[in-house]
């Protein structure tokens, strides 16, 4: 068996690298910084459940993948525009999103998922690079120049139990929103723009504002966070020899901007591509195009619920629309109504990001 060179250390990176020594390949991983997870600071995020009908634990055992990781399942969302809310409770059996750390620091994802690329194997060199041609598989995360969405935010400890509200205000996240996230005495409270970044401080001072009013946590040891999120329709899945996946081909939630579920899941199925000799690229693209364009036509009707604050989605008049509930994975689904709604979001969506590949 030849030996597997993978540019870059996330998710994606290396769910492939695991599976690929796991059948026998040597497998090296180039990773620019210094350890897993150093993109990220102790952010909390959520490793998203709603967009399959399949739990997404179930999927990582199928894509050898164990949870060796801190990885709490949250039952119950508060959605809010900061005048009203609605409470959804969810099945233990399958919650809405099951909460992980990303970072360099102990129960993180990315410290997990090394763990278990050093225990099948892998060679990992971290602060080092190879050029990406030279690479079998480009996990390098996010393009710069491509992105869609920004978020500002800040990680504490606190005293105040476990917490998950979802903020719908213009004022606090544009086209976007607001999160705090709380777990085990620690938190993670963020703003998410989908567009005008240049108000992203301000929103950001507005969205802890008005979370720390409705819901009184102590912050102790503050940290700042930060992240981005790109994303492309016109997915460039292979160049050369290289296989991309994850952020690096563009592979995002254009909806909501969650991305993890998908980041492995590429990285899976580029190392199987290459075990059992398979066209990655036609693959990919069967499999990923599809969703990604689902979710640019979701973006689209979330703005059209913009209105009077937000008013539809902390309402219960989603469900004439067929959006009751977050969770459901037929907004992911490219289906003929999708498909209609993707004609005519799309000239919207270019205009809006001139630079994304769609």
């Amino acid at each position: 068996m030849r030996e597997i060179n993978v540019a870059g250390a996330g998710p994606s990176g290396l769910t492939a690298a695991i599976n690929l020594a796991k059948a026998g390949y040597t497998v090296n991983v180039f990773e620019k910084r210094s350890d897993a997870g150093k993109r990220f600071h102790g952010d909390v995020q959520g490793l998203e459940n709603w967009s399959e009908p399949t739990n997404v634990l179930q999927d990582l055992q199928r894509m050898n993948i164990a949870v060796n990781f801190d990885c709490d399942p949250f039952l119950k969302q508060i959605t809010t525009n900061g005048s009203r809310s609605r409470i959804s409770h969810y099945p233990p059996e399958s919650p809405l999103c099951y909460l992980v750390k990303r970072g360099a620091q102990p129960g993180s994802l990315d410290q997990g998922l090394k763990a278990q690329a050093l225990a099948a194997g892998v060679n990992v060199h971290f602060s080092q690079t190879i050029p990406l041609e030279e690479a079998d598989i480009v996990a390098t995360g996010p393009i710069s120049h491509e992105i869609f969405a920004v978020d500002k935010g800040v990680v504490f400890r606190t005293s105040y139990g476990d917490t998950n509200v979802f903020l719908v205000n213009d004022a606090a996240a544009y086209k976007g929103y607001a999160y705090l996230l709380i777990t085990k005495g620690y938190g993670c409270l963020c703003t998410v723009l989908f567009d005008k970044f240049e108000r992203l401080d301000a929103c950001f001072e507005t969205s802890k504002q008005m979370l720390r009013d409705a819901f009184p946590f102590d912050m102790q040891e503050p940290k700042p966070v930060a992240g981005i999120g790109c994303f492309s329709t016109q997915n460039v899945f292979q160049k050369g020899k290289s296989l991309y996946v994850g952020e690096a081909a563009g592979l995002q939630d254009l909806m909501w901007g969650f991305g993890i579920r998908t980041a492995v899941y590429s990285g899976y199925v580029a190392a199987n591509c290459i075990i059992n000799h398979q066209d990655y690229a036609r693959v990919a693209e069967a499999l990923f195009v599809p969703r990604q364009k689902a979710t640019l036509a979701s973006r689209f009707v979330w703005e059209l619920v913009r209105f009077n604050n937000y008013a539809l989605v902390v309402g219960n008049t989603l469900d004439i629309i067929g959006l009751k509930s977050f969770e459901l994975p037929s907004l992911y689904n490219f289906g003929p109504l999708q498909k209609l709604i993707y004609g005519i979001a799309l000239p919207f969506v270019r205009r809006r990001y001139p630079k994304l590949r769609i």
